[in-house]
């Protein structure tokens, strides 16, 4: 059954371009042009992956991902024109999954969400991961604290993953970044940081379980 993608894009050659590179790879293809449309096809449809442009009509980009993420760890890749620094980590501070400036080539956008639905179909082994307190199954990608479910975005569980898989072990964070956005990620350190720490408010009381290797990486520490 082929893998379905939310486009929410104001600019109309635009997103049908990109509509039309998505469809020749064999995608199902949702469109929006503003983000009251995009939440309302994002509730009617399942979806394995939007991108999403920031500066829309009606309600922002960054006002449609903090809504999806309320309910959804679906993959969200931001696309918008605006390079600023600051307004890329507010992305991923929303739970945005990866981030491209415009323009870009279709190829390039392609190949930037097959990676993120790689990583998201990549888990079919079933494969539990314990530590402690945490819970984390691979097939479901679900992370389970104290019994209680953890709503993780797509990233925030790719990175606790990792960790858990190389339990003890330190993981630079040049390995983390490339693991998980592969070698010609455009983003930084901060981008990884931001993530992190996201990551650990939301694990509560059990955030001491990743610790911070200085000048290093990150690690996971099984807590009592």
């Amino acid at each position: 059954m082929p893998q379905t993608i939310l486009i929410v894009e104001d600019q109309h050659v635009l997103r049908e371009i990109t509509k039309e590179y998505f469809a020749d790879e064999g995608y199902e293809v949702l469109e929006a042009s503003d983000g009251r449309q995009a939440l309302a096809l994002f509730q009617e449809h399942p979806v394995d992956l939007m991108i999403l442009d920031i500066m829309l009509p009606e309600l922002d980009g960054w006002s449609v991902c903090r809504r999806v993420r309320k309910t959804s760890n679906v993959p969200i890749l931001m696309l918008t024109s605006r390079s600023d620094e600051d307004d890329t980590l507010l992305g991923f501070e929303l739970g945005a999954d990866d981030y491209v400036v415009k323009p870009c080539s279709p190829p390039i956008l392609i190949a930037r969400s097959k990676r993120l639905l790689a990583n998201r179909q990549g888990r079919e082994s079933g494969e539990m991961l314990s530590g402690g307190a945490i819970k984390l199954n691979l097939s479901s990608r679900t992370v389970l604290l104290d019994g209680e479910p953890c709503g993780l975005t797509h990233t925030e569980f790719e990175i606790l993953a990792i960790l858990m898989k190389n339990k003890g072990l330190i993981l630079t964070r040049e390995q983390l970044i490339t693991t998980i956005w592969g070698y010609d990620f455009a983003g930084d350190d901060r981008t990884l940081s931001s993530h992190v720490r996201n990551l650990r408010t939301k694990l509560g009381k059990h955030a001491k379980s990743i610790v911070t290797v200085v000048r290093s990486g990150y690690k996971f520490e099984e807590q009592p």
